[in-house]
């Protein structure tokens, strides 16, 4: 008797399948001090592109976001970028998009040299080069961050952008990228937001006794937090909690995760569930 065997053009053709398209957010808060003006925390960047990299081994697909951190609030928050042009301080403001330009590719070369390490090549995609406005309705190509290829990552990161008429600049978050990236490029599985300071969604601030982690939280649901606005000019926690609530309306897997312990993407992955909040 013969017998039929079924093989997928991709397996015929020696090509791995991907099992699931993973959309990363490695926060600001998470990778560098917040409080000091470009420090990275380079073991915090290196254990999570390990995890990366056990994902990527896995067959998974990865893009990755990340946010500005020290490299790019505490510039933007001295000469009030994220507000625009004034005419009292626009040739500072000009110079300050120019260095904070400059200063987040500083950042996002640490990102990539620790992919390198673990062998996976990072293709950076810089805003400013491709978006234009703000919010998560910006304008721009997110079909630059769709390409897959093996051993290779998109990465994108929080940036100053162009803004149309006489604001003429502005921040544009990674959290608002997050929103394009997952919405609107086909096939994403899972949304996982790192955060640098706590295990997920909390009831209450991470410093105040009795906090305690919501393991499952939208919208409806009230949130208690504090916004370091001298440190950051995006919204924080709640422009995060923003985010994933929107993006939750079109994939069912959008977490928030302590960063710390970047082996939980993989128990997510794995599993189905992990310590964290599910946002739904």
């Amino acid at each position: 008797m013969n017998t039929a065997i079924c093989v997928t053009p991709f397996e015929d053709m020696g090509l791995a399948v991907s099992k699931n398209k993973i959309v990363i957010k490695l926060g600001g808060g998470l990778i560098t001090d917040k409080s000091q003006y470009k420090v990275v925390r380079e073991d915090r960047i290196h254990s999570v592109c390990r995890v990366i990299a056990e994902l990527i081994d896995n067959n998974h697909s990865i893009i990755l976001v990340h946010g500005a951190g020290s490299f790019g609030h505490l510039e933007a928050k001295k000469w009030s970028l994220s507000t625009g042009y004034d005419k009292e301080i626009i040739e500072q403001q000009r110079l300050a998009v120019k260095n904070v330009r400059n200063d987040m590719i500083e950042l996002n070369n640490h990102v990539l040299r620790n992919l390198k390490e673990f062998n996976i090549d990072g293709v950076r995609h810089p805003p400013s080069k491709w978006a234009t406005d703000l919010g998560p309705k910006f304008k721009g190509d997110i079909g630059v961050l769709a390409n897959e290829k093996e051993g290779m990552i998109q990465v994108t990161f929080g940036d100053v952008v162009d803004v149309h008429g006489e604001r003429e600049f502005g921040i544009l978050s990674g959290d608002d990228l997050m929103v394009r990236i997952c919405k609107e490029i086909p096939g994403i599985t899972h949304c996982i937001f790192l955060l640098g300071d706590t295990e997920g969604l909390l009831t209450k601030p991470p410093n105040e006794e009795n906090s305690e982690l919501i393991p499952l939280w939208s919208k409806e649901q009230e949130i208690t937090g504090t916004h370091e606005s001298n440190q950051d000019v995006t919204g924080g926690i709640f422009l995060k909690a923003e985010s994933a609530s929107e993006i939750s309306q079109s994939i069912n897997n959008v977490w928030m995760i302590d960063g710390r312990k970047p082996e939980r993407m993989l128990e997510l992955v794995q599993t189905g569930n992990t310590i964290g909040t599910k946002v739904i």
